[in-house]
């Protein structure tokens, strides 16, 4: 019972820390790429909505935008309204026309969006910053409206304004739209001013017998908007310039709602949405999928976080507790079962008409999983790890992954004949040096040298055998052959002296000591194994070439490599050696033995 309340506390604290982390907004980015694929799948084209765009033939045919007047859009609605048996039911026109320019072309437009009856005309709020001083205190507010763009007077009073004015997310993405506006009128009031996608459905759905229902939004007026079609599926091709010159058909445009908008890139109005986050879209193509979404009713409802952080617990906490109380097979079926049905669920709830957080189940199990994954494998290897790390302490990490691959026999007195590099390492007049310096300044520098030493021959892939006082040994070949042994062994040597030299000039700002070291390497035959007794054991070299390696070592001056000829032959042209022939004399060896001194190496990979 203990055991199960424990991991029912583990499974709560650890389901607390990932409902923490999708809280924070840590996982937002991914879960918009999640909700975007998952939720914004392109459906059929509303065939009542239609573009004529501002498009690259039109710029051509009556020259850049900027020079238009607005005879060239009270031409288009002139030809909208051409046959009187085949208007539009709505023509919403996404461009401003703030202020007054020609009186001439100023008065046709107004004459023509008046005659034709059903025209939206676009608005434009500034928003920004603005502090408020009170008797409280400054009150910011960061979604102030600072300007307002509206349509010349004339043109206001013959048409329904709607704004323009898009909100992307934060990540560039336009998932929502505007609803509404509210600058301040003449008097100082505020006035709600409707989107122009929402004005058009609006008058659609009244000249149908029906009235638009406002989806859901968030306290600034955004709500999300389903997709209906990828960029471009909405635009027939149908240019303004064309429709000015009467080639449009009536029956094209004829009890439907007309957009009229930049499509050109040119015009700098194309936006990334979710359903294709590589391809822009153009404006006007955005407010006709907004218009879709509001005349079938199509709105969806943004859940908020808190109850959907709530499941989040619940869900993370059962599934850590299967986890922990699982096997690691069955927990993985359950991770991947838990985490499908909390994706199926977020889709059909879409469906339903409710946008959730796709990912946040999904990453927290899979938080959970691994951290459960790595507890069970803590777990069943504690014993085994502690062994292991026990004797790390005491052999080479080689020679212990060697004998755990080859099991308790492996433990066994008794050792194989095999041919090895062997490195021997001193310092040369530490004992002196010690009888100046106080023990713990001792203990510290020999530490530091062996430290050194240890880590050049871990680098190069060594078996450090021993230390004895300051001294050290180590080979090559075991318990694992090795084809570039002798190579190792140099490379470790002149490492090892080079970086005698950087730790001695540390060791004298220290300390005021310098230390040099003398180096020997011999290759050849030794019995490498386990020896000493059944309750203690070293896993060792021994014979002639380890006595050889330990002689040429004792002989060595300090900042200086002896080798043997069998390693100067094995090492051939990459090594620069310097023989002093049989002058060096080696105990036990008779003579002609000759020694050489390794002056450098080159590296094998050049």
């Amino acid at each position: 019972m203990k055991t199960f309340a424990k991991h029912i506390i583990y499974a709560a604290a650890g389901a607390a820390a990932v409902t923490l982390i999708a809280g924070t907004g840590l996982l937002q980015s991914p879960d918009k790429i999640l909700q975007d694929h998952l939720y914004q799948r392109p459906t059929a084209v509303s065939p009542d909505i239609v573009i004529i765009g501002i498009d690259e033939q039109s710029l051509t045919d009556l020259g850049p935008y900027n020079t238009w007047d607005r005879n060239v859009m009270a031409s288009a609605l002139e030809a909208l309204a051409s046959d009187p048996d085949k208007l539009p039911s709505v023509v919403a026109i996404d461009t401003l026309y703030a202020g007054t320019t020609s009186e001439e072309a100023d008065a046709h437009l107004v004459e023509a969006a008046d005659r034709l009856g059903c025209v939206i005309t676009a608005t434009a709020a500034q928003f920004g910053t603005t502090n408020t001083f009170t008797d409280e205190g400054v009150i910011t507010d960061t979604y102030s409206i600072l300007g307002y763009e509206e349509p010349y007077d004339a043109l206001r009073d013959v048409t329904t304004q709607g704004h323009i004015n898009a909100m992307e997310d934060v990540d560039g993405i336009m998932r929502h739209a505007l609803l509404y506006v509210e600058p301040l009128d003449g008097n100082g009031q505020k006035t709600r001013v409707y989107s122009m996608a929402c004005e058009a459905a609006s008058l659609y759905l009244a000249k149908h017998g029906e009235s638009i229902t406002y989806p859901p939004t968030n306290s600034r007026g955004h709500f999300y908007v389903p997709l209906a079609s990828y960029p471009g599926s909405f635009y027939d091709g149908v240019s303004l310039s064309e429709l000015i010159r009467g080639e449009v058909p009536p029956d094209y445009y004829a009890g439907k709602i007309v957009l009229i908008g930049p499509y050109a890139a040119a015009l700098q109005d194309s936006y990334l949405t979710p359903i294709d986050r590589g391809s822009p879209m153009y404006g006007v193509e955005f407010q006709a999928n907004v218009i879709q979404s509001l005349i079938e009713h199509n709105s969806k409802h943004e859940v908020s976080a808190i109850p959907q952080l709530i499941v989040v617990f619940l869900v993370c906490t059962l599934g850590m507790f299967i986890f922990i109380e699982s096997k690691v097979v069955k927990g993985a079926a359950a991770y991947l079962l838990l985490s499908a049905i909390s994706i199926i669920t977020s889709a059909l709830l879409y469906n339903g008409g409710y946008v959730t957080h796709p990912l946040w189940i999904p990453s927290g199990l899979t938080i959970l999983y691994i951290v459960t994954v790595i507890f069970h494998y803590v777990l069943a290897s504690a014993s085994n790890k502690k062994i292991y790390k026990t004797f790390e302490r005491y052999v080479a990490p080689s020679v212990v992954r060697e004998l755990m691959r080859e099991g308790t026999d492996s433990l066994s007195l008794g050792g194989k004949t095999c041919d090895i590099a062997v490195l021997f390492v001193d310092v040369r007049g530490f004992t002196t040096m010690s009888e100046r310096l106080s023990p713990e300044q001792v203990v510290y520098i020999i530490n530091k040298i062996l430290t050194m030493t240890s880590t050049c021959i871990e680098h190069n892939n060594g078996t450090l055998d021993k230390y004895v006082g300051d001294c050290t040994m180590a080979f090559w070949g075991a318990p694992l052959p090795q084809e570039d042994s002798v190579y190792l062994a140099a490379k470790t040597a002149l490492d090892i002296v080079k970086g005698c030299e950087e730790v001695s000039s540390q060791l004298k700002e220290e300390t005021g000591e310098e230390f040099k070291v003398g180096v020997g390497v011999h290759y050849g035959p030794a019995v490498v194994g386990n020896i000493g007794s059944e309750k203690r054991m070293d896993y060792t070299a021994i014979g002639d070439t380890v006595n050889t390696a330990a002689r040429l070592e004792a002989n060595a001056p300090g900042s200086t490599v002896y080798i043997s000829r069998a390693v100067a032959d094995r090492l051939g042209s990459l090594a620069v050696t310097k023989s002093l022939g049989d002058s060096v004399k080696l105990k036990g060896k008779a003579d002609g033995f000759e020694v050489l001194i390794l002056e450098s190496l080159e590296d094998k990979n050049d």
